[in-house]
């Protein structure tokens, strides 16, 4: 796996392989200049922020990353530190762990530090989230459903997320907790979007051509509701199984590719 010089965003379903060949993480140092580039790991997510941050750290130093820091932020006043936001504006990438996904947007939100990465974000800095930091990434994203049931209408909770990409509903850990239903349960409210699961040890790399391509051991399955031609989701009897027609699904695999503008999948990658 090479880097792709307009990769924009890697968005990891969690559990990213730490102990072997560490594919996935070795694909995310490789889209930086290891001996110069700055790497900044965000533990916003997490309320084990010092174990976390320092093995992430660990594995990127091992993996020839030179500078790493890590941004450690507890709270909405720590998000308006001077120093914190400086730490930022010098990151070629940034790595969101994993957590809890209403920790980042409820800590960041409105603050000069949330307003400083969405500026290196539009100025070519890479974002890169695992579990929670992956479902954050979308303008929406889930922040509780049902695992491994029958989708159930209105049973989903969704937030506001970070904004990074758009149109997009992102799951994660999706195979192993069994959340085909959950993320059904979101394109039925939301037909408009596509709704992303992504396994364990699985990412997609988007680009700023509006193309992802999938890297890892697992599968991304996108959802297309735009063909839906009937549901019955309401707010009137919420936990009642969830009815709807012509929802289209992919399954895509290492090496294929999707196209976000025309919602097309490509067995190979597209660049």
């Amino acid at each position: 796996m090479e880097r792709q010089l307009e990769d924009k965003l890697i968005i990891i379903g969690g559990a990213e392989d730490k102990k072997g060949n560490k594919d996935i993480l070795k694909y995310v140092s490789s889209t930086i200049k290891k001996d110069k580039d700055k790497l900044v790991i965000a533990t916003v997510a997490t309320e084990e922020p010092k174990e976390v941050g320092s093995m992430y750290y660990n594995l990127f130093m091992d993996l020839g990353v030179k500078n790493v820091d890590i941004l450690d932020v507890n709270d909405r006043k720590e998000a308006n530190y001077k120093g914190n936001i400086e730490k930022v504006k010098g990151a070629s990438l940034v790595f969101f762990t994993g957590g809890d996904q209403l920790r980042i947007t409820s800590i960041l939100g409105g603050t000069p530090l949330y307003q400083s990465m969405k500026n290196i974000y539009k100025n070519g800095c890479i974002f890169v989230g695992t579990s929670a930091g992956a479902s954050v990434m979308s303008h929406t994203m889930i922040i509780e459903g049902y695992d491994d049931e029958s989708p159930r209408k209105c049973t989903l909770k969704m937030a506001p997320g970070l904004g990074f990409i758009q149109d997009v509903i992102i799951d994660q850990h999706f195979a192993q907790r069994g959340r085909i239903g959950r993320l059904l349960v979101g394109i039925a409210e939301n037909p408009q979007v596509l709704g992303i699961g992504i396994d364990e040890d699985t990412a997609i790399v988007v680009n700023n051509k509006g193309f992802f391509n999938v890297i890892g051991s697992g599968a991304v399955y996108v959802i297309d509701g735009r063909g839906i031609t009937k549901s019955n989701v309401s707010e009137q009897f919420p936990e009642e199984l969830l009815s709807m027609f012509n929802v289209n699904m992919h399954v895509l695999k290492n090496g294929n590719c999707f196209d976000l503008t025309s919602k097309v999948p490509f067995e190979e990658e597209r660049i």
